[in-house]
C-alpha cells in the first residue's frame, strides 16, 4: 500500500461533533485524515502512527474553515465537500473508494456488491481491507458498507459510530 505523506508537515485540528471528537488533517496535497474519537491526545497519536515520518503541527485557527466544511458534511450528508483529498491509495483502493463515494447518503451496499461493481467479484476480503485502511472518514464513506445480510461490520472508529452515521444520514435524507 502506498502512503499519503512520508515527509513534510501535516497540519491538524480537532473539534467536537455529534460522534465525539473529529480530527481533521491536511498535507500539502489535501485532506489526508479525518478521524473520530473521544480524546484529542489519542487522536493525535493515531495521526502520528498513520504518518510516522511527518512533522505534525496543530493548526486550529488555520484549518477552521476546512474543518467546518467537513463538519457540515457530517451534519448534512447531502453537503458536498470540495476540499482536495490526499488519499495515497493504491490503484485497487482507489477503485473501491471511488465506488464508495458513489453510494448515496442513507444507502448501503455490501462488501460483495462493491467487489462486483469494481469488476472483481472474488475480491470481497480485499474490499473489506481497503475499507479498513481508509483514513478519510465521511469523505470516503466506508460506513456505508455492510455485510451481505445487512448487518453492520467492523468500522475503524467503532460500530456504534457507524450506526450513528447511518442513522444520521437516513434521517437527513428523509428531511426536505
Amino acid at each position: 500500500m502506498s502512503t499519503t505523506t512520508n515527509k513534510g508537515d501535516i497540519r491538524f485540528a480537532t473539534a467536537p461533533c455529534i460522534l465525539g471528537l473529529m480530527l481533521f488533517a491536511q498535507s500539502s496535497r489535501g485532506v489526508c485524515a479525518v478521524f473520530f474519537g473521544d480524546d484529542e491526545k489519542v487522536l493525535a497519536q493515531q495521526l502520528q502512527q498513520a504518518f510516522p515520518d511527518a512533522k505534525l503541527q496543530q493548526a486550529q485557527t488555520a484549518l477552521k474553515a476546512a474543518l467546518a466544511e467537513v463538519i457540515a458534511v457530517l451534519e448534512n450528508p447531502k453537503t458536498l465537500c470540495l476540499l482536495p483529498l490526499d488519499t495515497g491509495a493504491s490503484a485497487f483502493e482507489q477503485q473501491v473508494w471511488q465506488t464508495l463515494q458513489q453510494i448515496a447518503p442513507g444507502a448501503t451496499l455490501s462488501y460483495s456488491e462493491i467487489a462486483r461493481r469494481i469488476g472483481k467479484p472474488g475480491a470481497v476480503r480485499a474490499v473489506a481491507s481497503a475499507c479498513a485502511r481508509n483514513r478519510l472518514a465521511l469523505l470516503i464513506p466506508c460506513h456505508r458498507v455492510v455485510r451481505r445480510d445487512g448487518a453492520l461490520a467492523g468500522y475503524r472508529w467503532g460500530v456504534e459510530r457507524k450506526r450513528m452515521l447511518l442513522a444520521q444520514e437516513a434521517q437527513k435524507t428523509q428531511e426536505k
